[in-house]
């Protein structure tokens, strides 16, 4: 295999999720400790920032860095992890300070130079602010991707995958889906490679974000939302209509869909699958209830139309989701 692979530059900015560039350093540690003993050449990489020195993390951790400039003209590969936001207004924020607005220029041209760029969950923002993201397949955490359309309506965002590769761009979706694009990036150096690294560290690559989705996340700071999401739990084990809940808030069914629909990007009968699922997740992962009684619990005449739904979801049975043998 060729030695002429890309070196990793992991991009650090102030606030980054800690957990994202933690986990990513020990990934990069472990394939440089493993890839002799495969006979593969061992990822070169380098830990930056645009200032340089040591760069304050979500939680107040620390990471030393080294400055940016180094890496300005190469062809390495840049790995931005997300940034930690609670809400769409604190990213749009965070976004518009001076060492955000930069990077998003930087990453705007290497993109346009075909130079490989992996970002993840909230860092995919500042692909979108330096216009990288025009005609592009990407993914973000799910609970920004329905915000992504709204301001970047020229890219297409598919929410449900964890990875989005796109001619040299790399997305991925929330923040610890940096460990799926890790083990992605480090397949170019070697399947083996990254498969050794997963076995080390205990990681399982998946595929789909919907697992993990919450219903009141969804909304995404809309009110109406946070509302009908409480209006349906508290109705479970009969989950209301979507007539029943447009009469409930004194709306047309057609508005109350138009009104889900611009907050969540899913309309009335998908938020109210969403909450019926994580109900059904929360009870299987908490209690010692068989299938079929979580089925019952979320208003599924019987629990084949919810081991259906949660594989079709989810890409698991029920049973995944527990850490104890399911009751007989």
């Amino acid at each position: 295999m060729s030695t002429a692979l890309p070196e990793f530059q992991l991009i650090v900015l102030p606030g980054a999720h800690a957990a994202g560039v933690a986990v990513s350093l020990d990934m990069l540690r472990a394939a440089t400790s493993l890839a002799p003993g495969l006979t593969l050449p061992a990822p070169r990489w380098r830990v930056l920032s645009p200032e340089g020195g040591d760069v304050e993390l979500a939680g107040g951790l620390r990471c030393p860095t080294r400055p940016l400039t180094e890496a300005d003209d190469d062809d390495s590969l840049w790995v931005i992890p997300g940034l930690a936001v609670e809400s769409a207004g604190a990213l749009e924020e965070r976004l518009a300070l001076s060492d955000c607005r930069d990077m998003a220029g930087r990453l705007a041209r290497r993109v346009a130079r075909r130079l490989p760029v992996a970002a993840t969950c909230s860092a995919v923002f500042l692909l979108r602010d330096g216009g990288a993201l025009d005609g592009r397949s990407v993914t973000t955490t799910w609970w920004l991707a329905q915000h992504l359309r709204r301001t970047a309506p020229a890219c297409h965002v598919d929410a449900d995958r964890i990875l989005c590769v796109d001619d040299t761009l790399v997305t991925a979706g929330a923040a610890m889906a940096q460990v799926d694009l890790m083990l992605h990036l480090l397949r170019a150096h070697g399947a083996a490679l990254a498969d050794a690294v997963a076995r080390v560290l205990l990681l399982d690559a998946r595929t789909a974000q919907s697992a993990y989705t919450l219903p009141s996340m969804l909304a995404n700071g809309d009110a109406l939302v946070r509302r009908l999401v409480r209006e349906i739990e508290d109705a479970l084990p009969q989950p209301p209509a979507v007539a029943a809940l447009a009469e409930a808030f004194a709306m047309s069914p057609r508005t109350l869909s138009r009104r889900v629909r611009d907050a969540t990007g899913h309309g009335p009968s998908a938020l109210i699958q969403a909450v019926r699922l994580a109900r059904a997740r929360r009870l299987i992962e908490s209690t010692r209830m068989s299938i079929d009684q979580v089925a019952a619990a979320v208003g599924y005449e019987d629990a084949t139309a919810l081991r259906r739904l949660m594989r079709k979801r989810t890409g698991a049975t029920p049973t995944r989701f527990r850490g104890h043998a399911e009751p007989r």
